[in-house]
């Protein structure tokens, strides 16, 4: 399989190859946010987890956005990615931004209510260090796409990984087909 055109970067999706099998990355699709010669971290989007919000953070009760596993790494910190002006957001592309201040995220859900059309919350994330994602993707671990607001706001997290594999077409759609244990066909 021929590597996508896309490099890695703030703003793009790595979707995992059908052959990755590591339960974390099986059929996963990361927004990455960050991007450095000194490693990089990004957010699952397609692993949605079953817990109650408040248990997590009586400051957001009410919320009805879901909470997603957002990687591996440090499985009992919070993350989010949002749509609202919050202070100390870094910006991941347009429309989206990640992290930003707590207390006015707070303070914004109390006074509208927020819903998962403007925030979408992880426990854990996705790190590589130094040049290891980099050695990922050339060893076929991980496919780069563009990604768009779309993609962590609107689609279904059950249908990412197919819908994503498709947009790229060609031989990265055919793959979108495949079986989840081919052994089994």
């Amino acid at each position: 399989m021929e590597l996508s055109d896309h490099s890695p970067g703030p703003g793009t999706l790595l979707i995992a190859p059908p052959a990755v099998m590591d339960p974390n990355f099986f059929r996963a699709v990361v927004l990455l946010c960050e991007h450095t010669k000194d490693g990089s971290f990004g957010l699952i989007l397609n692993r949605p987890i079953e817990v109650e919000i408040d248990i997590l953070s009586g400051e957001l009760a009410g919320f009805e956005g879901g909470l997603s596993f957002g990687g591996p790494v440090q499985p009992d910190t919070l993350h989010f990615l949002h749509r609202l002006d919050l202070p100390e957001t870094a910006s991941v592309m347009d429309g989206v931004g990640w992290g930003g201040d707590f207390d006015t995220l707070k303070a914004l859900h109390r006074e509208q209510s927020l819903t998962g059309q403007h925030l979408k919350l992880f426990l854990g994330y996705s790190g590589w260090g130094a040049g290891q994602l980099h050695d990922e993707i050339q060893a076929g671990g991980w496919i780069v796409a563009e990604a768009d607001s779309a993609a962590v706001f609107k689609d279904p997290p059950k249908e990412l990984w197919r819908k994503r594999l498709r947009r790229l077409g060609g031989e990265f759609a055919v793959l979108a087909n495949f079986p989840i244990d081919p052994r089994l066909n």
